[in-house]
Parts: structure tokens; sequence; C-alpha cells
């Protein structure tokens, strides 16, 4: 269970949840929404205990999982393999370090007492249910999409979207009572979506969640809390929808039109009595009733409802590319290890000028490998590739690696400002705002923001470089739908090029690519709408 009484959160300086109260009980599924910035991944950082909250109390009642939006494994685990971080959920992993470190023993001296010692954890160890926890687990991690051949690597060499599944498998293999999930289905193939929703179908305990998924939230959920905080300077407020997210829709849509014709019958009523007090104010004989009304406005004002505004809808732009060459990108024989075997080897393509290159395949299959590759962040092990003429290079990271945590978004927009040109803070606050960035937002350290507005300051800080070249891996991950679309319409609407990793399928659609990468093997052929299956299944 997860209870929250009279909570207060702040960020950045500034209030923006003020008395929350809300109970989450076992068999609960909750779904939390609200517009990007609102303030829910902050929330659920302080209900997962990686913040403080400034008021009120967070009571938790046995096991607790959680899963942050951008989810970082310590760097001193990267050398542990993946099946042992998923079996450290329930502790295994020390009894199974323990079991390795007396069998290593035993094999050094095979005296009597220590072949007993190593008998004995062994017997514990199978009594405990250790062998069949380690069945469940590895099972657990297939239905998530991760192949028993990767589980056997360490953490530290696989691909960001494995990274993230091997975490929620440790989280849902501990079998915690109480589950915060903050996008859980990022990075997520079809078949492994379908998987976690028939788990959070049938999961016993308590469920909030954080998700953009329509599916998760109408198939999962049995209840919406809503965060409604509808700008910067707001104090938001949870209201709570009983019902699918579908549900939720309707009932907020019927709510918001009910206090519309509230508000506007308020209003009315004000603007009759305030005419009359302005008719009748100055007049002695009148004086005593105007008074009487300018009481009635006062008790009116204190009580009108404030209706809603809609939350602005993004207008993004990316600047007009300058021109290249007719030729954007050449590459022979690419290949990438990690220290085992090759996640992709001999992988050549060339990219022309507009060309709009989709890079397809599974996870770890080396489609981030690539991007990173020709955005120079890493090095190839074999093989060579070269931008053409007057190719300027900008890099999404999926991961959102180029930001810096502890800057402001102004100093992050402004580090990406190439060295021969200048820009005014103006200019630099206006691309932020493009991206609904704006107001005091801009001077707030870039490491308290939630996944969508990294994702939308990463997107602005690509608009500053004079790019004609675009390497983007997983552009639309954590932007709310109408974000989205406004990214998706500009990026179509964009004249230079752009290779690109997405398991979005409705962009791929809009964003019209000419070309498909298979990884690992290379494979280039021309797009068609029959490739908009794999990628739902990459």
């Amino acid at each position: 269970m997860l209870q929250v009484q009279a909570l207060s959160v702040e960020v950045g300086g500034r209030q923006i949840i003020n008395g929350a109260s809300f109970t989450v009980m076992p068999r609960d599924k909750v779904g939390l929404v609200g517009r990007n910035g609102a303030g829910k991944t902050t929330l659920f950082r302080v209900l997962g205990g990686a913040l403080e909250p400034t008021g009120g109390k967070i009571l938790r009642k046995g096991g607790f999982g959680y899963l942050p939006q951008d989810p970082r494994i310590a760097g001193v685990l990267d050398g542990r393999t993946a099946i042992t971080h998923v079996l450290s959920g329930r502790g295994i992993d020390e009894e199974l370090i323990r079991l390795e470190k007396l069998r290593l023993t035993m094999e050094e001296d095979a005296s009597d007492r220590n072949v007993s010692r190593y008998s004995k954890a062994q017997d514990e160890f199978a009594t405990s249910g250790g062998y069949g926890a380690e069945s469940e687990a590895r099972s657990m991690a297939a239905g998530l999409g991760l192949a028993g051949d990767r589980l056997e690597l360490p953490i530290g060499v696989l691909s960001g979207g494995e990274r993230r599944r091997v975490e929620l498998a440790r989280i849902l293999f501990a079998g915690s009572d109480v589950l915060l999930l903050d996008e859980p289905t990022n990075h997520l193939d079809i078949d492994a979506k379908m998987w976690l929703l028939q788990f959070l179908r049938t999961y016993r305990g308590a469920l909030l969640v954080i998700s953009h998924d329509l599916d998760l939230l109408d198939e999962a959920i049995t209840r919406v809390m809503h965060l409604d905080r509808p700008a910067e300077e707001a104090v938001g407020e949870i209201v709570e929808y009983k019902g699918t997210y579908s549900q939720y829709r309707e009932s907020r849509a019927r709510d918001e039109e009910r206090l519309a014709k509230k508000a506007a019958l308020q209003s009315k009523e004000i603007a009759r009595l305030q005419t009359v007090v302005d008719r009748f104010g100055a007049k002695a004989s009148k004086a005593a009733m105007a008074h009487s009304k300018e009481k009635h406005i006062i008790r009116l004002e204190a009580q009108q409802v404030h209706v809603h505004k809609a939350d602005r809808t993004l207008r993004v732009k990316f600047p007009d590319p300058p021109t290249s060459g007719i030729t954007v990108v050449t590459a022979s024989g690419l290949s990438k290890a990690y220290g085992g075997p090759p996640v992709f080897e001999d992988v050549s393509f060339d990219v022309g000028r507009g060309d709009r290159l989709l890079v397809l395949g599974l996870n770890g299959a080396g489609k981030t490998s690539l991007l990173r590759i020709l955005a120079g962040e890493t090095t190839a092990n074999l093989g060579k590739f070269n931008f053409g003429h007057n190719v300027n290079v900008g890099y999404y990271a999926q991961e959102h690696d180029n930001l810096q945590a502890d800057a402001s978004l102004l100093d992050n927009i402004r580090s990406a400002v190439p060295n021969d040109v200048i820009l005014t803070e103006t200019q630099l606050r206006g691309m932020l705002g493009m991206m609904g960035l704006s107001g005091e937002k801009v001077y707030q350290e870039s490491g308290t923001l939630s996944g969508g507005e990294k994702t939308k300051l990463a997107l602005a800080m690509l608009m500053v470089g004079r790019n004609n070249l675009l390497l983007l891996d997983e552009p639309t991950n954590n932007l709310d739908p109408p974000s989205r679309q406004s990214v998706t319409n500009s990026l179509t609407a964009w004249k230079g090029t752009i290779v690109f990793v997405s398991h979005d399928t409705e962009f791929v659609e809009h964003l019209h690519p000419t070309k498909v990468l298979l990884m690992p093997d290379g494979q280039v052929d021309y797009f068609n709408k029959d490739w908009l299956e794999l990628v739902s299944l990459a």
C-alpha cells in the first residue's frame, strides 16, 4: 500500500504540488497523467525516495519497486552480468556469489570440510527455491524481449534499451507489493509490451504508472490521477477519475464543459451586479443597496470557478538547413564490438542529400552504436565512414547523454551554438519557447527536468547547430501526444537529411523514409509500408 498525506513538492525552487493526499491500495492500478512538465516524474521521484518532499508524509507498506523514467545502472555494476542483476531483485545474486566462492575453495582444497560446506550451501539454495527462481527470472526477462545469450553479457556492453529491460525485469522479479513505473513501455517491442500488459493485468499489488502509451492506460489501469498544473507558475492539484484512460478523457471533457458553463453564468451575474453598483453607487438613496451588491460580488468572486486553459500547442519549426553535397554519408565495412562477439560487422551504406534512412533491428542489434559512431561519440573497431561536402551533423541521443545535468536549460542550448554563429539570449529563449520551455524554467537545472522536457531541450539544441544531417535515436520517447505530433510535423517538413532509429510507427510513417538499413546484417533496401510491421516488432 502507498499512502500520501498533505504532500508538498518543489522543483527548481518552485512549488509544483501542495497538500496532495491519495491512497493506492493492493490491486489498485492507477495511471498518473498530465502534460509534459506538469511534475509527474518529479512526484514519482519523491514517492520513490529519490527526492525529499517539502512537506507531508509518505507511508509505504510492503516491498517497493521503482522504475525511473531514465534508469541508470551504477557504473560499478557494469561488469556484472544481466542475469545477476535481475536476480539481485531478491538478493539471489549474493547467494550465487557465496556458492561460487565455496565451489572455488572446494576445488583448491577438496577436504571433507570444504566439500561438506559446498554441498550444504547447494542444498540450502535448492531448498529455498534458488534454482527455480533463476528459471523464473530468465522467463521474465525473455517475456520482456531479452534473449538468453544477452543475459550472460556484462551490463556495460548492452544497449540502452536492453539495460532498461534488465532493470524492469529486476523490479518485476523482486515481487514488490508496490510498483511505481515511469514510462515502462519505452524501448519495448510489440511482443514485450503485450507480455508486460498481461503481467500488470494480473499483478496483485498496488500499481502507479506514468505512461503515454494509450494501450497500457486503457488495458492495465482502473483509475486515473490527473496532475492538473496548467502553467509553470501554477501549483498543481491531483484530480481523480475512476475507469480507463478513455473513460477519464470522457469524464474530464464533461467536467470541463460543466465548469465552463458555470464560470460563464458566474461572470454574467458578476457583470450584472457590477452594472447596478456602477449605476446607483453614487446615489445616497441607493447607497445601501449598492453596498450590498458589492458584498455579493466579493462573495461570488471568491467562489468563482476558474476554467482550465487548454495546454498551449507547440509550434516547432526546425530552421532550413544549409545545402550539403549530393553525397552526405558513405560508410564501408563498419564493425563494432565491446570486448566480446561483434554487435555488428561489415556494415556498408551511403546516404544522399535529402534521404531519410531508417535504421531497423531488434534490441542489441547495434542501432544506437551505429548512430554513436556516426556522431563521433565512439569509434568503430573496423571500417570507416566519411561525410560529404559541407555536412553539419546534429545528434539526438536516446538517453540524453549530451545534456549537462547541473547546467541550466539556457546554458545547455548556448553550448550547442557553433563558434562561428552568434545568437542572442532572446533568440535562444525563443527556440526553447518553441518547445514549450519558457519563463523561469530556462534557468532551471536540466537534471531536474522530466523525460519529456529533456527530449524537448535536446531537440531545441539541434535547432541552433545549422545542421543539415540529423542523427535521431528515438526522438519521440517521453513526449505527450500533442508534442509528439508537433515534432513529427516539423521534422516531416524539414528539408535536410535524416538517419534515425524509432519504435514509433506513426512517427516513421509520417517521416516518409527513403531507405532502410537492417541491423546487424547491414542489408540496405528501399522503404515501403511493409517495413512498418517490423518497426513495431523491433
